[in-house]
């Protein structure tokens, strides 16, 4: 069954991609609309929108999830419920597919919605406690975002029609479009996982790595992105402005993060947070090319550092500390090297794939004017995405080996290196490739020799901090003026997992039991359903007296009322 879809996505991926490059050369975008049914003369209509920014995404979705469905022949081998997972697998790629094509809110939602509930299946694969609690904060989060989405929908009908394509830049002035806007862009920034809704990412990773190469890179997260690349035209200067900061922030909080973080998976989706933050505050400043090339160069490079990081946790015995790591490139030669070519791609050495997307949008934002804040957040970003790649390094390839000394380290699964090795040609040739399609025409840079410098000047400052932070991170000197409580706060981001479950779920839950103790079973109790129970019960308790003793009553009653009388005579 792996096999089949494999073969199936990856022509699927080849046939795309050459209709996008057609596309492109002729300028073409198609529509499609197909009329499912009419109820009463009012046509559902499904539309399609086809343009090479569409196919080309298309394409690559299907090509990253094709090595990922071979890649998990290997990886999940030995699972019972295999074809259940594949399948689940599928469902979010198509997913992902009906979201790239849809220029209609209402497919949209279709697709967004099945994204955040095939996501939830995908993430409790494992069935433990912590996977219960990841599945449950990923689901949540994102029903933020979708309520957002269903509110767009609702004031969209004040245009007669879903189809946002046709109104975003004609009604850009208009309230409801700016309403719509802000509406879609909450939307995709709890997809995205943007500051304050950043902590279900990490906790993601309780899904089996395979889905994390798929998550991570190409679908997703990335459907944030995306929206919002469609959206452009109708967000104002204040809204671009929000998302600017918001999005440097996120890229500054991820990449402190990641430096100090153990666990392997949550180091790489921490670099996925920063990566992500850097494609919405490039898309704030208009630039929806560059966010868009970022975009899938990432999406190469992120999908591979996915697969070897699972590769090493399969080897590793289900083993993720980072500290247990060393030595691999002497037992793993080949995914070391797959490895730390995508490292150096994310980091944006050149010429690897990384290289062409972030110094381009590094130096399209020098060529900006724009304030001081931002300029030095997006340099110390790059500085620390450079810091923990190599601090990454350090502990995996270079450090000392720290595991068990009866281990079955070695190179020896077959598809999940051939799996790896086709991405790998694209990691390090994708980015060139990508540039000249959608920049046919250069981009002309005009900047001082030491602006021009800045990035490679980063690149260098990161990579010493890096390997000095993590050759001094385990020295005492570092323990012994509280650098554990440091260490904590920032590998927890800024404390944003604590505030999204207890904080969310603590105080409102606390209230509740206040309000039981003391309404429902006080005063309200007293006064309410209880008491006015007992008082009922007594007064039909007496009523019933009254009836069974009614002629006992009666005469009694005739016995006064004679006593009376006679009284009144004397």
């Amino acid at each position: 069954m792996c096999l089949i879809y494999f073969l199936l996505f990856l022509c699927c991926s080849i046939s795309l991609f050459l209709m996008s490059l057609m596309f492109m050369l002729m300028d073409l975008s198609v529509i499609i609309e197909m009329n499912l049914f009419s109820i009463n003369s009012s046509p559902v209509v499904m539309i399609v929108l086809l343009d090479w920014m569409s196919l080309l995404f298309m394409s690559f979705v299907l090509y990253i999830s094709s090595m990922v469905i071979y890649y998990s022949k290997e990886y999940m081998y030995g699972d019972l419920n295999l074809n259940r997972f594949i399948m689940l697998v599928i469902m979010f790629v198509f997913s992902m597919m009906f979201l790239i094509i849809s220029p209609n809110l209402i497919s949209i939602l279709l697709g967004w919605d099945g994204l955040g509930l095939v996501s939830y299946c995908l993430v409790i694969y494992y069935q433990n406690i912590k996977s219960y609690n990841a599945g449950m904060l990923t689901a949540l989060t994102n029903r933020i975002g979708d309520v957002a989405l269903l509110l767009s929908i609702a004031w969209m009908l004040n245009y007669g029609s879903w189809n946002f394509i046709f109104y975003l830049e004609f009604m850009k002035m208009d309230f409801s479009m700016q309403l719509i806007s802000l509406m879609v862009m909450l939307a995709a920034m709890t997809k995205s996982a943007q500051i304050p809704f950043s902590s279900w990412l990490p906790a993601a990773m309780a899904a089996p790595t395979p889905v994390s190469s798929l998550v991570h890179s190409s679908t997703l997260v990335t459907a944030g992105v995306y929206l919002l690349i469609r959206f452009n035209l109708a967000l104002n200067y204040n809204l671009m402005m929000i998302l600017l900061f918001i999005g440097t922030l996120t890229m500054f909080m991820a990449g402190l993060g990641a430096n100090f973080e153990f666990d392997l998976k949550k180091i790489i989706a921490l670099s996925t947070l920063s990566q992500l933050g850097l494609m919405m505050s490039i898309l704030a400043l208009g630039e929806i090319y560059l966010s868009f090339f970022h975009l899938l160069s990432h999406a190469l490079f992120k999908a591979t550092l996915f697969m070897c990081a699972g590769c090493i946790i399969h080897s590793f015995g289900n083993c993720q500390d980072i500290r247990y790591m060393g030595g691999l490139i002497k037992f793993m030669p080949l995914t070391c090297c797959i490895f730390n070519i995508s490292n150096l791609s994310l980091c944006g050495i050149p010429f690897l794939s990384g290289f062409y997307s972030k110094d381009l949008i590094l130096e399209v934002l020098s060529m900006n004017y724009l304030n001081m804040f931002i300029y030095i957040i997006y340099f110390i970003s790059t500085g620390l995405t450079v810091s923990y790649s190599f601090r990454l390094v350090y502990y995996s390839m270079i450090g000392d080996f720290n595991f068990i000394s009866l281990n079955c380290l070695s190179d020896h699964g077959m598809i999940m290196l051939k799996s790896m090795l086709g991405l790998i040609f694209l990691v390090i040739m994708g980015g060139s490739m990508l540039s000249w399609m959608i920049f046919p025409t250069p981009i002309f840079i005009c900047l001082p020799f030491i602006m021009k410098m800045m990035a490679l000047l980063v690149t260098i400052f990161g990579i010493i901090l890096g390997l000095e932070f993590s050759y001094f991170s385990l020295s005492y000197k570092l323990k012994s003026f509280n650098f554990m409580n440091f260490s904590f706060f920032f590998s927890t981001m800024w404390n944003m997992p604590v505030m999204s479950t207890f904080c969310m779920n603590y105080y409102f839950t606390n209230l509740g039991k206040l309000y039981y103790l003391k309404i429902d079973q006080g005063w309200s109790e007293y006064y309410g359903s209880q008491n006015l129970f007992n008082n009922l019960i007594k007064t039909s308790k007496f009523m019933q007296l009254l009836m069974f003793n009614n002629i006992k009553i009666f005469f009694m009653l005739m016995i006064l009322y004679l006593m009376v009388m006679i009284m009144m005579l004397f």
